[in-house]
């Protein structure tokens, strides 16, 4: 079950995120990456990084700790900056954070970092399966922290929720995006992690991850009557994209191989 905190501080903005995340400071003396439910995204934004990032770390990727963030309006009252304080007020009440990891530094493909094939192969698979178009070179959205390599921000992930249709047809669009990902020259082993990641995901595991979506963030659709049975669509999702053949890990396998020539 996800962790749910009371925000105590905002502790400093992050601007290089399109939504304005920020550090703050929370009751149980941690510090997390805030995103706002009321940033321009939406709670959509928020439902992509917690299920994204509940399914990677069910398939043993390093993915900071998720925590819902209750969020007071009297944290904004004294902050000078408008900006900021009309975010804090339109997001009064559950947001999302991540575990901030302090001296992180960014994973860049231009240094002499190299990734393990296995390692390379599974999140080239994940971001495939959970259609994340946020892993390039531009903007990796890796963090080296103790030596270890963490996967953050999948709020840009499982975008066909921003146009629902019929979840099983848009499960088995093509993801064209993959051929741009920053670690598909080292994801070698992508038929390996194909065997491998897919039992993981049962249904009543990707059911559970959905169940924690709060009601508040699920915006009404025509398509669907009440908030579990927009759940159901994603799961309807999940699991087609599942389905052999998996049309986006052949994708992959040619990206890849493009990749070396």
């Amino acid at each position: 079950m996800i962790r749910t905190v009371n925000v105590t501080r905002y502790v400093t903005p992050l601007r290089e995120g399109g939504s304005l995340p920020a550090i703050v400071e929370a009751d149980d003396d941690g510090l997390y990456v805030l995103k706002f439910r009321g940033a321009g995204q939406g709670p959509r934004a928020l439902i992509a990084e917690l299920v994204a990032g509940e399914i990677g770390r069910l398939l043993g990727l390093p993915v900071p700790e998720i925590v819902f963030a209750r969020l007071d309006g009297a944290i904004g009252r004294n902050e000078p900056d408008f900006e900021i304080k009309d975010l804090i007020h339109a997001s009064v009440g559950l947001n999302l954070g991540m575990d901030f990891l302090p001296g992180a530094l960014p994973f860049d493909p231009a240094a002499a970092q190299r990734v393990e094939a296995d390692l390379a192969s599974a999140i080239v698979w994940f971001d495939a399966y959970i259609t994340n178009v946020d892993r390039t070179a531009r903007n990796t959205n890796m963090l080296w922290w103790h030596k270890q390599l963490y996967l953050i921000d999948h709020g840009a992930a499982l975008y066909f929720h921003h146009n629902w249709g019929e979840p099983r047809i848009q499960a088995r669009a093509p993801f064209r995006p993959i051929k741009d990902h920053v670690l598909l020259p080292y994801a070698s082993r992508l038929r390996a992690a194909d065997e491998t990641l897919p039992p993981r995901l049962a249904s009543y595991v990707l059911a559970a991850i959905l169940e924690q979506i709060p009601d508040e963030w699920l915006i009404a659709h025509p398509g669907f009557e009440d908030a579990a049975a927009q759940r159901a669509g994603y799961l309807e999702y999940l699991l087609a994209r599942l389905e052999a053949p998996r049309l986006f890990v052949e994708e992959a396998l040619h990206a890849h191989a493009q990749s070396l020539l």
